[in-house]
């Protein structure tokens, strides 16, 4: 009963998240440039509060473009260390984003 409740409360934020709230920068990497190239995939740093299809909104609004498919991950921070002390770089959520076949997305 709890996880059913903690999936409205989830519902409720995601719903009151704007565009640019939801899709917080675009991963530009070797991998991510070759998947826009050859299989038309794109990957973002997305809201850890946003679903799947809140991703798809996003995407559309921003970029103008059809959107087939989302594929999400949450990605674990990795133990990091500054001289005497350890700790952690944050948790994030990834998002690939696949487009239709016409639709492209020019970051440079």
């Amino acid at each position: 009963m709890v996880a059913a409740e903690k999936s409205k409360t989830d519902k409720k934020v995601s719903a009151m998240l704007s565009a640019h709230q939801i899709v917080l920068r675009p991963l530009v990497t070797e991998k991510g440039v070759y998947g826009s190239g050859t299989l038309n995939q794109y990957a973002f740093e997305v809201n850890p509060l946003a679903t799947k299809e809140d991703v798809r909104q996003a995407v559309e609004t921003l970029f103008n473009v059809r959107v087939v498919k989302v594929r999400t991950m949450n990605r674990a921070g990795k133990p990091r260390r500054h001289r005497f002390r350890k700790g952690y770089t944050k948790d994030w959520k990834k998002a690939v984003v696949t487009l239709d076949k016409e639709d492209r997305i020019n970051f440079f």
